[in-house]
């Protein structure tokens, strides 16, 4: 699973206002990189998915995350943000890094949910939250998440 954020996918200085702004920001990110052919589509996937409920973790981490036929291959994508964004979480500490998982309606059962699963892992290790909310370039931050990825 080592390549599923190549530097390129991880976006430092991000400005969102809202929940709707990240996920928009993220939708718009996926169809720039290939991973999706309408942003508005993907977009309405990771709403939808907010709506069943949130995906704010703790620490100021959220995955939202998106299973659509608009997104064509599985992916992730990390956004950190200049400030917090208030969103339902575990600890109720505002959002300042998103790990965002896309995947093909496809692939729902199999590579999202072992995505989701690896993602949960990591954010309950203190240490990696403090890693990458500490660093400062995009491939400290890919080298981060995708070492945890291939955690077993």
């Amino acid at each position: 699973m080592s390549e599923y954020v190549p530097v390129n996918h991880v976006f430092l200085g991000q400005s969102a206002a809202s929940v709707d702004e990240v996920l928009h920001l993220l939708a718009t990110r996926a169809v720039e990189l290939g991973l999706g052919s309408s942003v508005d589509d993907v977009y309405e996937a990771f709403k939808a998915r907010e709506a069943e409920g949130t995906t704010g973790m703790t620490g100021g981490f959220a995955i939202p995350h998106a299973k659509s036929d608009a997104i064509s291959k599985s992916g992730m994508i990390v956004a950190k943000l200049n400030e917090g964004v208030t969103w339902a979480s575990m600890d109720n500490v505002p959002i300042t890094c998103a790990i965002a998982i896309l995947t093909p309606s496809s692939e729902a059962n199999t590579t999202h949910l072992q995505l989701l699963s690896k993602v949960a892992v990591m954010l309950m290790n203190e240490d990696f939250r403090t890693r990458v909310l500490a660093a400062e370039d995009a491939e400290k931050i890919s080298e981060l998440v995708n070492a945890g990825l291939d955690e077993e």
